[in-house]
């Protein structure tokens, strides 16, 4: 299987959501609905092109938005510490862009925190 940026956040993050039986509450663009929290969501948002001189230098670049959600403010902000430093560390080595940004949404009651990542990876 070719190497992902999705592929590269899922396996990384699918841990810090695990709920047993080879289940996780990870996923790509949005959760289902009535899924458990807290929970992660991830989607490419950007990247930058990598090329020489001599055309495409076999590296690919990937910016990750990952977004937590749980039931409570706490709950979010110590995800998305996880998250961070899961990203950041080995063997990833994901840059973030920026600081977290917290979010609320008024209509299910959710907490939420978001936060871009460069990631260098070769396909």
């Amino acid at each position: 299987m070719a190497n992902s940026a999705e592929l590269i956040v899922y396996t990384a993050l699918k841990g810090l959501v695990a709920v047993g039986d080879g289940k996780f509450r990870c996923y790509a663009d949005i959760a289902p609905l009535a899924v458990v929290k807290p929970y992660i969501t991830y989607q490419a948002v950007g990247g930058q092109a990598e090329h020489t001189l001599n055309g495409g230098s076999g590296i690919a670049n990937a910016r990750m938005q990952i977004n937590v959600w749980a039931d409570s403010r706490s709950a979010a902000t110590a995800l998305m510490a996880s998250v961070k430093a899961t990203m950041e560390g080995d063997p990833i080595k994901a840059v973030p862009i920026g600081q977290p940004v917290s979010e609320y949404e008024d209509e299910t009651k959710l907490y939420g925190s978001r936060l871009d990542f460069s990631i260098w990876y070769y396909p």
